[in-house]
């Protein structure tokens, strides 16, 4: 089979890969249907992240199950089946608590698991997924393709920004803005809708990007970002601030301007891979009692919550895919995200 592999900086490439195979009774092997490139995925691919030696790539995939293990009892060959960014046994203590993404047997696509097993990455024609009933959430039926892209983002983007409204406390009346206009970001602003906040800033200089913004619910763009962003927000909300800021991005400078942006008291709900140096203030959060909340998403626990929104056209996150290409040219993926003319591109084998 094809599976892509990223050899260093700006240099990932579509080889030949050993077909998986199930090695445990837990296990399943599901042929890649959609997959797509992640924000986080662009650490590696600019080098900020190293990359030591060529290995497999992409954590977000929607499929066909092909097979099976005998211990597998929730997914069956031939369903459609979503995959979150990481896989997980549902069960343990950690999963339990609704933090999925600490799962004591989990594990990351395009890695070895527990047992010592290399587990695929999904931008390739199949996977192996361990755990398989944890994993796995399969759709009430084959869906029709102009839902994929909405049911990829339940995989990721989706859920992560569903995490970071919900980390902030978004309710019903709340005022937010969000740090960052890629697909989280974006979703973020979705999630903020859903969840019933009054007013919704994106920040965003954008034109493309701001469009999905406000067709996902955005009351206001802003372009501005530092001191003049903080200062913008500050003015559109009584001279205070809004109640929650969602920080979608991961650097230095996102998590400083949403943690001055938030009103005393308010809450930033984080979910940016942190990359650039990304720091709190504690004597700033200590005087104005904004508090920090978040981290990696635990996006399986929520994705039979969203999954029958996206089903009714509730919602439709999948506008955050704005390009779409074949396997075959996944480099011009990775090259578009990088150079920001996508937002996000899906991947079909």
């Amino acid at each position: 089979m094809r599976a892509t592999v990223i050899h260093g900086e700006r240099d990932v490439r579509l080889e030949e890969a050993p077909e998986p195979q199930l090695i445990a009774d837990t296990d399943a092997v599901v042929r890649v249907v959609a997959a797509c490139v992640c924000g986080s995925d662009l650490w590696p691919y600019r080098g900020v992240t190293p990359t030591t030696e060529p290995h497999r790539i992409g954590h977000e995939f929607v499929g066909i199950v092909e097979q099976v293990g005998a211990a597998v009892s929730t997914v069956s060959p031939g369903e459609f089946v979503i995959a979150p960014f990481y896989f997980c046994d549902n069960t343990c203590v950690n999963c339990a608590n609704g933090v999925s993404t600490s799962c004591l047997n989990g594990g990351w696509w395009g890695a070895v698991d527990r047992n010592g097993n290399f587990v695929d990455g999904a931008q390739g024609d199949r996977v192996r997924v361990p755990l398989a009933d944890g994993t796995l959430v399969a759709t009430p039926e084959i869906p029709t393709d102009d839902l994929i892209p909405s049911l990829l983002t339940l995989a990721d983007v989706m859920g992560t920004g569903h995490h970071a409204a919900i980390s902030a406390g978004v309710t019903a009346g709340s005022t937010v803005a969000v740090v960052g206009d890629g697909a989280v970001g974006l979703c973020g602003v979705l999630a903020a809708k859903r969840l019933g906040a009054s007013r919704i800033v994106a920040m965003s200089r954008n034109d493309v990007r701001a469009a999905i913004a406000r067709e996902f619910g955005a009351t206001d763009i802003v372009a501005e970002r530092g001191d003049e962003g903080v200062a913008r927000l500050k003015e559109m909300f009584d001279g205070i601030g809004p109640d929650f800021v969602l920080e979608c991005v991961g650097t230095k400078e996102s998590m400083d301007q949403a943690i001055r942006s938030a009103r005393p008291g308010g809450m930033v709900g984080y979910v940016g891979v942190p990359n650039g140096g990304p720091e709190l203030p504690i004597r700033r959060l200590f005087n104005t009692n904004v508090g920090v909340n978040g981290g990696v998403a635990p996006v399986r626990g929520y994705i039979e919550e969203l999954l029958p929104e996206v089903l009714s056209g509730a919602i439709n996150p999948g506008l955050v895919f704005d390009l779409e290409v074949p396997l075959t040219e996944i480099a011009e993926a990775y090259a578009a995200m990088d150079e920001r003319r996508a937002t996000k591109v899906l991947v079909r084998p």
